[in-house]
């Protein structure tokens, strides 16, 4: 009995030292982290970073995890969940139903067609083996832009238009070395080499290459009629433009994989892709193409168990109308890596290093440890993701700045020296 309890009160010892330990040991993280927000030139400005075990689900810190911030691009992370959910290996490319010997077709949004990065032409060689073919384009409701974009930027190469059938990504590539290349040809006669302002007229596609410009990319305004131009050309024949869809069971052709696209949309933080893969995910809800719809139904189903429920309004995060807490975005990540196989999930977020999200790796005695997502417009820069630390644990992070008036380096030089904290000491 004697040595029994002598063994008990050992184990005793134990369990209260291990408890000790954790204790103080986190105790010591939170005062570091802490330290690390509390810096001066954050004083006037708003911080929130939430951190979570991705494994046990335990909360690690938290800092102002409820408070609503502008997003940015972090909003790509809601996109890239619903293009998961939603969308299906290949992507959606084509609606088609057969009426005698008419081919009715209309979009669903896939980015793809004759994109200067994917060059996707199945769809093109698919309409080329159908006789005649009627093209409907009334089947999207919203506007060229988002709410709460800056429509004066209309003329520059991250503000594509969004509408149901893109092509080219809804951009023309001007090249002048040597001599004048414009990408697609359809817009060379609608260059002008000018000195100006602007590179696009706003209402019309009149481009304004500079003398002293040897590149440029800029959206061009898109329409019914030049949707209907593009295909005509690509296909060589004439195309019946229809404004109503018969009444007949539409049918599906899908395109490239959606993996390709979500890589690409993360990685180069595209915005184009982004507003697209919305507008392609609602076409698996609904007949109407819509991005609000299927922001709503995603509220509604997938994620109606977030905390705090955000304003989200576009697909890319060019919106300052967007809202979102911290916490709801360490949520929707855990969702992803919860779902979403380890391997696959880290081939298609941008590593934090010089082959994602930072021009140049620094700490040349630290490989990179981060997998997350950037997100910034004037003065706000939010990072969030996955983070590996030493002892091989895995935690999930939101890191959110706004409203700062330094400089974004310093921010994430801050934002770095935190995660750091978090690799070596967890």
């Amino acid at each position: 009995m004697q040595k029994l309890g002598f063994k008990c009160f050992n184990c005793l010892i134990a369990i209260f030292l291990c408890g000790s330990f954790l204790f103080f040991g986190c105790s010591s993280l939170k005062k570091s982290l802490d330290a690390n927000l509390n810096i001066e030139p954050f004083g006037n400005s708003l911080h929130g970073l939430v951190v979570v075990d991705g494994n046990t689900k335990k909360p690690v810190y938290q800092r102002l995890g409820n408070t609503y911030f502008t997003p940015a691009s972090n909003v790509k992370i809601f996109t890239f969940y619903t293009g998961l959910k939603l969308l299906p290996e290949r992507i959606p490319t084509l609606r088609y139903a057969s009426v005698n010997d008419t081919l009715f077709v209309e979009g669903t949004g896939d980015p793809t067609w004759m994109h200067p990065y994917f060059k996707d032409s199945t769809v093109i060689a698919w309409l080329q083996t159908q006789p005649v073919i009627a093209l409907h384009l009334k089947n999207f409701e919203g506007e060229r832009f988002g709410p709460g974009w800056a429509w004066e930027d209309y003329d520059l190469y991250f503000s594509p238009e969004n509408n149901a059938m893109p092509f080219y990504g809804n951009v023309v590539s001007l090249i002048n070395v040597d001599s004048l290349k414009v990408f697609p040809a359809h817009f060379k006669q609608q260059v002008i080499e000018k000195d100006t302002s602007m590179a696009r007229d706003e209402y019309s596609n009149t481009f304004y290459l500079g003398t002293d410009q040897d590149s440029l990319q800029v959206p061009f305004r898109t329409s019914d009629g030049l949707t209907h131009q593009f295909l005509e050309k690509l296909l060589k024949r004439k195309i019946t433009l229809v404004n109503k869809f018969p009444a007949r069971e539409k049918k599906m052709l899908y395109g490239m994989e959606t993996d390709s696209i979500y890589k690409r949309m993360l990685l180069k933080s595209d915005n184009f892709l982004a507003e697209q893969l919305l507008i392609t995910a609602s076409s698996t809800r609904s007949d109407t193409l819509g991005i609000q719809r299927v922001i709503t139904y995603m509220l509604e189903n997938d994620l109606r168990d977030l905390d705090n429920e955000p304003r989200w309004v576009d697909g890319s995060g060019l919106s300052r109308y967007n809202l979102f807490t911290p916490k709801s975005i360490v949520q929707v990540l855990q969702k992803l890596y919860d779902e979403v196989p380890e391997q696959r999930l880290f081939s298609l977020f941008p590593m934090w290093d010089s082959t994602g999200t930072v021009e140049k790796w620094k700490d040349l005695d630290t490989k990179p440890f981060v997998f997350a997502k950037s997100g910034s417009l004037g003065n706000n820069y939010n990072l969030s993701g996955y983070l590996k630390t030493k002892s091989g644990k895995l935690l999930i992070f939101s890191f959110m700045n706004n409203h700062f008036r330094i400089s974004t380096e310093e921010v994430r030089h801050q934002i770095y020296q935190t995660l750091k904290v978090l690799r070596e000491r967890y």
